[in-house]
């Protein structure tokens, strides 16, 4: 069995300019602080971030964001970093962030529609609103919907409760928010968790995330960071 455990530093170390990064949680709850703290380490510019928000001050993708490595941020809630609205508004051009907003359950479902290889799907969320900007529009039975494209990125960073040693994973409450349909949908897939247990340790009927999804595996993830 290939040895998937690796340091913070090792697992994003592939991680280089440009990439697109799925980062799991919801206002930071579900975030892996330990793979964030690596990538701000690491120093990588000019990042696509795809997460449901953008963080708080001093936790999850705000680190990121401070830090000045990410280009695009994709996400639905980004009202509780302040930070955002500045950088979307500087002039100063190599500070300018371009921040997509999407619709959570829209957000949500075009990751899901990634890792399930479908090209797309119908929803008349947005509808006649500057969402549908762009989008092709389809009429079924009298009503309007948007054609909504997958998304997938090059990197996936999740957060678990206890993963065994080849990748199965487990959740503690709230914190499963987007870590698991990322998980499916991105290249590489590193996984920060609480505890690292041999195969076998952990109860089928308890895995959420199967390991035949990730890629890299980094222990010391703090249970408190929920």
């Amino acid at each position: 069995m290939k040895d998937k455990i690796k340091t913070a530093d090792e697992a994003v170390s592939m991680i280089g300019d440009g990439a697109a990064v799925m980062v799991g949680g919801f206002m930071a709850c579900g975030t892996p602080e330990i793979l964030i703290d690596a990538l701000v380490r690491k120093g990588s510019k000019n990042l696509t971030i795809i997460c449901n928000d953008a963080g708080v001050p001093g936790r999850g993708v705000a680190k990121l964001l401070t830090n000045g490595q990410i280009k695009t941020l994709i996400a639905s809630h980004v009202g509780l970093n302040p930070e955002v609205a500045q950088r979307m508004n500087t002039d100063v051009p190599e500070d300018k962030l371009e921040c997509l907003l999407i619709p959570q359950g829209t957000l949500a479902e075009r990751i899901r529609a990634g890792g399930c290889g479908l090209g797309g799907f119908l929803t008349p969320t947005g509808v006649g609103t500057i969402v549908a900007e762009g989008k092709q529009v389809i009429t079924l039975d009298g009503r309007d919907y948007l054609l909504e494209l997958p998304l997938r990125a090059d990197y996936a960073l999740i957060r678990g409760n206890v993963t065994d040693k080849f990748g199965n994973t487990t959740y503690h409450g709230t914190t499963r928010t987007f870590n698991l349909m990322m998980a499916t949908a991105a290249e590489h897939v590193i996984v920060g968790t609480c505890k690292i247990v041999e195969v076998g340790e952990i109860d089928p009927n308890s895995v959420v995330t199967s390991g035949i999804f990730v890629d890299s595996i980094v222990g010391g993830e703090q249970p408190w960071q929920i």
